[in-house]
This record gives structure tokens, C-alpha cells and sequence, in this order.
């Protein structure tokens, strides 16, 4: 898994993959006049019982960094960072593993480090066979770049584009 979270780093990642606390040096931010973070916190909900039916478990770490992005950039926030929180029943490496390379195959495309995460072994809490997987991103935007609905006219043009699969 190492291999496919050190993808994700951007340059501001101070340190390397295994601390207890990600770090990303905020000097990064001093070119902004104001900057604001952004953050967001996320769950797949029910998508993870179709990923668990069909023993399909590499999109579904997609989906939970698409959720959570999606959330900075309705601001206009760009993703920095983020963390990821997956609670089973049983660890199964290969399982892990393939939820683990899809959020950070995920997190490469969004310009986003995974800078963390947690697996939380729950025996008796949830079954061997089952999982639930959240996350918790941060990003930053101009002050004066804030995205919101009172940005939004009579006239703008509304973008479509085809969907990839299901989606919240």
C-alpha cells in the first residue's frame, strides 16, 4: 500500500507515511492573501453494500475521495489534503489493500496527498465480511475566490458529463 499512498504526495508533505499525524507545511499557503481552509468529512453510506455484494472493493475508496472533494471544490477550494477511516469487522490485507489503492489512485487525479488514515478492527461489531469507510479532507481558497450561491445568475451555463457509475 506504501507505493501507492506515496503517489499522492504533493511537495508541502513534511515527513513520510506511518506517523500518528500527517503533517503539510502551511508556508505553502503564504502566497494567498486571505486564505481560507475549507473542510470537509464524508462517508460512502449504502454504496459500500454493493462493493461488499459484489466482492468489489478497488472504487469504492474512488468514490469516497469524489464525495469529499466534490464538497471543497463547490466553494472553489483546491484539495490539499486527506485522511481516510476504515472500520471492519475482520482486517483481510487484500480487501484493505484494494480500498486503499483506489483512494489514492483517486487522491492522484484530485492533486490531493492522503496524508493518513486509520483501519479499525470492530470483531462482534460489525461482521468479518463487512466494512464501512469514511474520510476527511481540507483544501484552501482565495477569500476573495469563494464560490457560494449568490455567485450564481440567470444566464450561466450549466455543464453536464456522463456519469462513471453510481454517485450520491
Amino acid at each position: 500500500m506504501k507505493q501507492w499512498v506515496e503517489r499522492t504526495r504533493r511537495p508541502e508533505v513534511v515527513g513520510g507515511i506511518g506517523g500518528f499525524a500527517g503533517l503539510f507545511d502551511a508556508s505553502a499557503l503564504r502566497d494567498y492573501t486571505r486564505p481560507l481552509l475549507a473542510t470537509s468529512a464524508d462517508g460512502v453510506g449504502t454504496k459500500v453494500a454493493i462493493a461488499q455484494r459484489l466482492d468489489k472493493h478497488d472504487t469504492i475508496g474512488f468514490d469516497l475521495v469524489g464525495m469529499l472533494v466534490d464538497d471543497l471544490v463547490v466553494c472553489g477550494a483546491e484539495p490539499l489534503f486527506m485522511t481516510d477511516y476504515i472500520a471492519c469487522g475482520k482486517v483481510v490485507p487484500n480487501r484493505i489493500a484494494a480500498i486503499v489503492k483506489g483512494i489514492a489512485e483517486a487522491c492522484v487525479v484530485a492533486g490531493c496527498a492522503l496524508l493518513g488514515g486509520e483501519t479499525a478492527e470492530h470483531p462482534g461489531l460489525l461482521a468479518a465480511d463487512e466494512y464501512d469507510l469514511a474520510g476527511s479532507t481540507t483544501g484552501v481558497v482565495e477569500a476573495a475566490d469563494l464560490l457560494g450561491p449568490e455567485r450564481v445568475g440567470r444566464g450561466d451555463a450549466l455543464i453536464a458529463m456522463r456519469s462513471s457509475g453510481l454517485h450520491s
